[in-house]
């Protein structure tokens, strides 16, 4: 069985009422979790509305009580890390423990330099990474006072209270795809690993590659649960996905989202390709979905598609 998620990007025309909308129909239809991408702007403009990620978070861990939900993701880039694992254990004890909590290393250029964050280059930005999940594991594990010496970071003898209802605060979701950075850092401080727009056949040797580093690191397969982030085009029938096809400037057809990984189709098309996933090792999918207006489509998927899963 393969749970079914929503995820939306922040940045892409997001407020307040289209976040509440979304969020209670997410509560009340059933899917698994809603989750949103933290950015200021988009790669090119023009720019629309972004509604800020850990504030609409703090509003959905009051306002929901069923859905998981995180950021896809929240990067070290934006914000100190000793600030965001405080932010994430506060909103997953207001959820009841329902927080997923996704980092990332930044990489939209437009808008570090727009606001003013230092990006970094590729390797100097990935090591920053890794200090900065190393200070947010160190802080939302230890209940002694925690020192931490890098090359970005300083902690001396620093003291998170109160301490995290769960043990280990919220758990930590690494994504990306790559065999060589990625999936290490997964394999050694995270609970979850989010891939992106890949493959069955590509889930399954992401999957086989990140066991084998956690048998290196002493954990097994099942200590690291498994989700993909990907496009969704749904349609309630054939014309309803046309249409949507239509609608978009390169006009893709279904094949081409199909080829980049996406889910794409009518009701028993989308039930087919999930169970695929579920087949690769998929324990949860996020469905990118990018009409945030469209909530019949919600409805409909919601009332055809995951009935069959």
């Amino acid at each position: 069985m393969i749970e079914v998620a929503l995820m939306l990007e922040g940045q892409d025309g997001l407020n307040w009422p289209r976040f509440q909308r979304l969020a209670h129909a997410a509560e009340d239809l059933g899917f698994a979790g809603l989750y949103r991408s933290d950015h200021f702007t988009n790669a090119n403009p023009p720019d629309v509305d972004s509604l800020e990620l850990w504030v609409s978070l703090t509003w959905l861990a009051s306002h929901t009580r069923r859905i998981e939900f995180g950021p896809l993701v929240t990067p070290v880039s934006f914000r100190h890390p000793a600030l965001t694992a405080r932010m994430a254990a506060a909103v997953d004890d207001l959820s009841g423990g329902r927080l997923h909590l996704g980092l990332g290393a930044g990489w939209q250029e437009r808008e570090h330099h727009l606001f003013g964050f230092d990006l970094l280059d590729r390797p100097e930005r990935f090591r920053r990474f890794e200090e900065g999940v190393q200070v947010i594991s160190a802080l939302l594990n230890s209940d002694q006072p925690v020192s931490f010496e890098g090359r970005y970071y300083t902690l001396r003898g620093a003291v998170m209270l109160p301490r995290p209802q769960r043990p280990g605060g919220p758990p930590i979701l690494i994504g990306g795809n790559g065999p060589h950075y990625t999936l290490p850092l997964a394999a050694r401080y995270a609970r979850l690993w989010n891939g992106v727009y890949l493959k069955p056949d590509e889930i399954k040797q992401r999957n086989a590659h990140l066991d084998e580093l956690l048998s290196q690191r002493g954990r097994r397969p099942q200590e690291v649960h498994r989700s993909l982030m990907t496009g969704c085009w749904f349609g309630k029938d054939e014309a309803t996905l046309q249409a949507k096809l239509a609608a978009h400037p390169r006009r893709p057809t279904r094949e081409q989202l199909r080829e980049r990984g996406a889910v794409v189709g009518t009701p028993s098309e989308v039930v087919d390709q999930l169970g695929r996933l579920a087949e690769a090792g998929v324990q949860r999918v996020m469905l990118q979905w990018l009409d945030q207006d469209d909530l019949d489509g919600l409805e409909s998927m919601a009332n055809t598609v995951l009935p069959q899963l």
